[in-house]
């Protein structure tokens, strides 16, 4: 790695629960929320023992201060922001859920190779989907079973279990990245038979529900719905992404048999299901 950038604020409830320098302030001042840069071109071995380390980074940032500089806002927007943006080759981060539809077409619109943090209902988003479609974006190596700890000072209330101490698990989210890695180009075992009764068809979309990624039948040729869940296990090799079923447009609409006015989720034995993907298996 020839250098690492790194922007974060200081003064945040999490801040100190991870490795990140901390902001000295006066006795009777209270810590602001300061927008910072650490910028790390080389990591010497700062206590001698022989290996470079984290402790070794934590000591870099103590002793040199020119390795850290104040932001104006750390908006990911602001054009000092951006300016790093243009210099990076590749990003990694957790964005603010609530601007990911931005925040991921910035980063398609300069090119970058990346790996960040988003819910899982962002693969169905109009900037997403049909990156994923073409083969452009793929989900990342992980999280086991959906889920991923993030420190917090707030009680983890999570039903689900794997508590940690620090943390808060957080359900439905994923890594969306560019980087290609072998996970991805693995085939989905496919052990149920196709029959009519166990996989029934859509009242308004042609194609059958199949309720669990592992029910996918191996003798069936024709569009099947599966829960977006099922990006986890897609190989581009063995199967065919052909539409979600929130998503708008005129593509494979003939094909398909989809309404043109209006994009529902799916509907079996009058009750509508959760959005779907619509697959085929590749011959």
């Amino acid at each position: 790695m020839r250098r690492l950038i790194c922007t974060c604020y200081d003064g945040s409830p999490v801040s100190g629960n991870e490795l990140c320098y901390r902001i000295p302030f006066g006795e009777d001042e209270e810590p602001r929320k300061v927008a910072h840069k650490i910028v790390i071109d080389d990591v010497p071995d700062m206590d001698g023992n022989g290996v470079v380390d984290l402790t070794d980074v934590r000591l870099l940032l103590e002793s040199d201060r020119n390795v850290l500089s104040t932001l104006q806002t750390g908006d990911f927007r602001s054009a000092e922001c951006v300016e790093l943006l243009r210099e990076a080759d590749v990003v990694v981060t957790n964005p603010p859920f609530s601007l990911f539809h931005e925040y991921f077409s910035q980063l398609i619109e300069h090119k970058k190779r990346f790996l960040v943090v988003c819910n899982q209902n962002a693969i169905t988003y109009r900037e997403v989907f049909p990156l994923i479609q073409s083969n452009q974006v793929w989900l990342g190596y992980g999280f086991k079973g959906g889920a991923a700890h993030f420190s917090s000072p707030y009680e983890d209330t999570a039903t689900a279990g794997d508590h940690r101490e620090g943390l808060i698990r957080v359900s439905g989210v994923i890594w969306l990245t560019n980087l290609d890695h072998t996970k991805r180009h693995e085939p989905l075992d496919l052990v149920c038979k196709y029959s009519p009764e166990a996989y029934p068809r859509y009242e308004n979309y042609d194609a059958i529900e199949v309720g669990r990624t592992c029910d996918i039948p191996y003798d069936y040729n024709g569009v099947m719905g599966v829960p977006i869940t099922f990006l986890d296990k897609y190989s581009p090799e063995q199967f065919e992404l052909l539409w979600t079923t929130d998503r708008g447009g005129d593509g494979m609409i003939e094909e398909l048999k989809l309404p043109h006015t209006h994009y529902h989720t799916p509907i079996v034995n009058g009750k509508s299901t959760y959005k779907r993907i619509l697959i085929r298996r590749k011959q």
